[in-house]
This record gives C-alpha cells, structure tokens and sequence, in this order.
C-alpha cells in the first residue's frame, strides 16, 4: 500500500468522523435549539472537512455538510409528478363549519373518533422532501398539488433540513427504500424583522411579510442567494 493511499484511507476515516460531528451539532443547534460546541469550534469542523475534501475530491459525497450551497444558478425549475397527489389543507371559521367536516369523515370510517389535536398553522410555501435510503435526493413544491417543481438546490441551503436522516433504531424503516416528508418552508417573524432591519440600514427597499419572501425566496433561481436567508422547513 503507497503513502497516498495510507493518506487517504486516513482522510477517508476523518472525513467520516467530521460529517457525524457537524451533522450532530447542526441537528442540535437549528432542530433542538440548544448549542452542544461553540460557533468557533464548529467553523473549525467545518473548515478542516473543507480542506481533507479539497485535497481528496473523490471523496466528497452529496450529503456533505460542505454540499449544502452547490451549483450554479439554474435557467428555470424543472417539473416533477407527485406520486401521491399534494393536498392543502382547508380553512374553517365556526364550530358549525367543523361539525359539518366530522359528520363528512363518519361517512367515510364509522369509528371515527371526534379527538383533535391543534397546532399553530405556519404559512409559506408546501413542499415534500424525498429521501432514498436516509439520503435527500429531491425536494418538490405542492404546484398544483399533481404537479410540482423541482427545488431541491435551493430546499438543501436550509439549515434544518437534514441532508442525511439520522440513524434511530425505532424509525430505522425510514433509512431503507423512499421516505417522503412533507411541511411547510417559512421564515420565522423575528428572522423576518431582522432582515427588513439590514435592509433598512443599507437603504434597500423592505419585503412585504414572511410568507410571500419565504415561497419567492425558494423560487429564486441561484441558490447561493437562497442561502442568504434564513428558511426553516
């Protein structure tokens, strides 16, 4: 075995190493809100995966950390099916208008059980995020819910989207064949305000509220751009 290939096995082993320590700080910090290293010690990571992957740039894999903000800009979306068709979810604004909805549901399973769970409606763009074997290899807009376009540069530039899911024995089916996700891409109202605030100060004009710069925003042809602001998925 030659010294470059004793390098490399070497590089290939750190690399993987740096990848679980940047994911798992990335996963704590942007999904549990909570810090497990310093933003230095972090930059560090990922300033030596930088480097190991620059000089063996056969290693790199489309999961790496480093990956996240890749590509040119692209000329326009391209257009891709849904297999399963994209729903939106409809309004209600009396008790009257969601007993009528719970009467339509028993008429489709009798066993329905008149038991909800209520969550804050976040509003941006719908969009569902395909993993194969635990790795996202696309990420698609709700279109017109048969129909929609293909965003997957921009969708890996968010922060909170794991690029790899994560090993976990009880979900461990979701690591094998196709695993598709679905929610919604925002901008939190305070990210929001902070970025009109930058705006305001270097005398460009603001944007108008959250939800329409989060779907413009992931419609943007250059992802380098996209990586700019703060989306959450």
């Amino acid at each position: 075995m030659t010294a470059r290939q004793l390098d490399r096995q070497a590089a290939e082993q750190r690399i993987v190493k740096l990848r679980d320590l940047i994911n798992d700080y990335r996963y704590h910090y942007h999904v549990l809100d909570e810090s497990i290293m310093s933003e230095a010690a972090a930059d560090s990571l990922k300033h030596e995966l930088s480097q190991l992957e620059e000089q063996f740039p056969e290693l790199i894999t489309p999961d790496s950390p480093t990956q996240r903000v890749a590509g040119k800009a692209l000329s326009k979306f391209a257009k891709v099916q849904h297999q399963t068709r994209m729903i939106s979810l409809q309004d209600v604004f009396d008790r009257a208008e969601v007993a009528a909805w719970i009467q339509r549901m028993k008429k489709v399973r009798q066993d329905i059980t008149e038991e909800f769970l209520c969550d804050i409606k976040m509003d941006g763009l719908a969009c569902a995020l395909i993993y194969e074997d635990g790795v996202l290899t696309r990420a698609v807009t709700r279109g017109d819910g048969l129909v929609g376009e293909d965003v997957t540069m921009n969708v890996r530039t968010i922060q909170n989207v794991p690029l790899t899911l994560r090993a976990n024995q009880r979900f461990a089916h979701f690591l094998r064949g196709r695993t598709e996700i679905r929610g919604e891409i925002v901008m939190h109202k305070a990210d929001f305000a902070a970025l009109n605030q930058r705006r305001r100060a270097a005398g460009q004009p603001e944007f108008a509220n959250p939800r329409n710069l989060a779907a413009g925003t992931i419609r943007q042809l250059d992802p380098k751009l996209v990586a700019e602001r703060p989306l959450h998925f």
